[in-house]
């Protein structure tokens, strides 16, 4: 498959495809020729002017102007000065998220640089040369500028790269696949590292993770209500529509898509309205705790929030996030921070708040499950062995809980901890790919606490043997998991192995 970068356009689902199924990109004909345009018209408009990064310094040294013999030479200290990352390196999906990001930004031509600039980084794209980034950095105020330096430094033969797995020089792998390094023309340099890149190429694997975590979500909630005969009521559509929010709309509609054709949800006037009941105090709950109830007034706002990040992320990958920006269609230079990482800061900030949210919600489902005192129909821990003796899912929920208490502690937001560097030039900055790593953790460990509840929701179903009464949907995510893990768990194991397949299963998975 191959996907055409415009500059313009890139979707979501389209960057999914470039990043994790490996498809070609190609370079809009219409584009190219705007970005010829574009650095034909910075070549001849610079010559003899004083404009900032071509020949003058940078940042607080732009006071500084730069002699014509040694324009170029500025640029290659730019690149390597900055290319001084330190800390792990980013996971593979976020190297080459990083590059189709930045290449779609610089197909925007309004970066004055050299048509070779985009050729190279498509074909670093479609080669998987993943350039050496590492997590501590940039402060995401002249964008990413450590993180993009050391795609600088690659793209320049230099530096090391991740290829074919493993961690190889860049100018060696360049001359096996027989490709040249880029050559500055004018203001490469500066071009590529003034960006939001790194960002918004985390942030949006983060999108999509997210999505793929709300589905979840939704599809362990209703399992939890078949397991304990809710009510169906709560995901009426006369109940949710009287509070018009969006994704409440959104949740209540998947919820009932998911649970048609379940054979263990209750109708109220069945049950309470259409007979008279007599009892003084009622065996079973006449509404059940919030965590199985008020899914769609929980997911909901969650669900709102991930379908804004997308949007924001979206305009982001397809924006001019350099300095200054070249408009080479009216004959000028403007000057200003379109490089500044805020919208994915803040946006990254909220979307780990929601996830946590999400991770909190099936930590509180999880426990409903192994305490009999709540559920009424489980055994303590949902233990199929003898009581005392055996442990059923005791060991656990201590994964499950430390790891949501960890969720709730890194929530906390990096948006406001602006710290002035840089000569107090950069005095407040957005901290961009610090909050979309640390987003990037929450999520990751949501799935976690994921894993631990499914197997969970599965003991459940086999202690009560309710698997022919699930709807279809909520049968085949069972079967798929029985196959995963054994059922009947009554001997006590050692269950990281199982909790690893699980694990898998859901993070790569899309639902329904």
């Amino acid at each position: 498959m191959k996907i055409e970068i415009t500059g313009g356009d890139l979707t979501l689902k389209e960057f999914y495809k470039i990043v994790y199924e490996g498809a070609e990109v190609v370079l809009n004909k219409t584009a190219l020729g705007e970005i010829d345009k574009c650095f034909k018209f910075l070549k001849e408009y610079s010559d003899k002017k004083l404009i900032y990064g071509i020949n003058t310094g940078f940042g607080p040294m732009a006071q500084y102007q730069i002699k014509n013999d040694d324009r170029f030479t500025l640029q290659y200290n730019l690149v390597r000065s900055h290319a001084s990352g330190c800390g792990e390196i980013l996971r593979p999906e976020f190297l080459k998220a990083t590059v189709v990001a930045r290449l779609s930004s610089m197909m925007k031509a309004r970066s004055g640089i050299h048509r070779s600039t985009v050729e190279l980084l498509r074909d670093f794209i479609n080669h998987d040369i993943l350039p050496q980034i590492f997590t501590h950095g940039g402060v995401g105020a002249s964008g990413d500028l450590v993180q993009l330096a050391h795609v600088a430094l690659c793209l320049i033969g230099e530096g090391e790269v991740m290829y074919k797995g493993k961690l190889q020089s860049t100018k060696s792998v360049l001359a096996k696949l027989k490709l040249k390094p880029l050559e500055v023309k004018i203001r490469e340099g500066i071009a590529l590292m003034n960006g939001t890149s790194c960002m918004t190429g985390i942030g949006m694997i983060n999108t999509v993770m997210a999505h793929r975590a709300v589905k979840w979500g939704m599809l362990m909630s209703a399992m939890v209500n078949e397991i304990s005969e809710a009510y169906d009521d709560h995901i009426s559509k006369e109940l949710n529509q009287v509070k018009p929010h969006h994704g409440q709309q959104l949740v209540a509609s998947s919820m009932r898509k998911i649970l048609k054709g379940s054979k263990l949800l209750k109708n109220r006037h069945e049950h309470l309205y259409d007979k008279e009941v007599l009892a003084d105090v009622l065996d079973e709950k006449v509404q059940e705790y919030y965590s199985s109830r008020c899914i769609p007034q929980i997911i909901g706002p969650i669900l709102d929030t991930v379908l804004y990040t997308e949007k924001v992320l979206t305009h982001e990958i397809n924006s001019v996030n350099d300095n200054p920006v070249i408009d080479y269609q009216n004959g000028n230079i403007y000057h200003g921070g379109n490089f500044h990482g805020d919208y994915i800061s803040l946006e990254m900030d909220k979307l780990k708040i929601a996830m946590t949210k999400l991770s909190m919600l099936a930590e509180r489902q999880l426990n409903y499950l192994l305490n009999h005192n709540l559920n009424q129909k489980l055994s303590p821990f949902i233990n199929l062995g003898k009581l005392g003796l055996n442990f059923g899912m005791q060991g656990m929920q201590y994964t499950a809980t430390s790891t949501v208490a960890e969720n709730q502690t890194i929530s906390n937001p990096m948006y406001v901890h602006s710290i002035p560097n840089n000569n107090d030039n950069q005095d407040i900055v957005s901290m961009g790919t610090n909050s979309a790593i640390l987003c990037n953790k929450v999520i990751e460990n949501t799935f976690d606490v994921f894993a631990v509840h499914l197997i969970a929701i599965c003991q459940a179903v086999d202690y009560r043997g309710i698997q022919n009464k699930l709807s279809p949907i909520t049968k085949s995510v069972y079967d798929t998991a029985r196959k995963l893990v054994p059922k009947f768990i009554t001997e006590d194991r050692a269950r990281y192995p199982e909790l690893a397949r699980i694990r898998k299963y859901i993070s790569e998975t899309d639902l329904y």
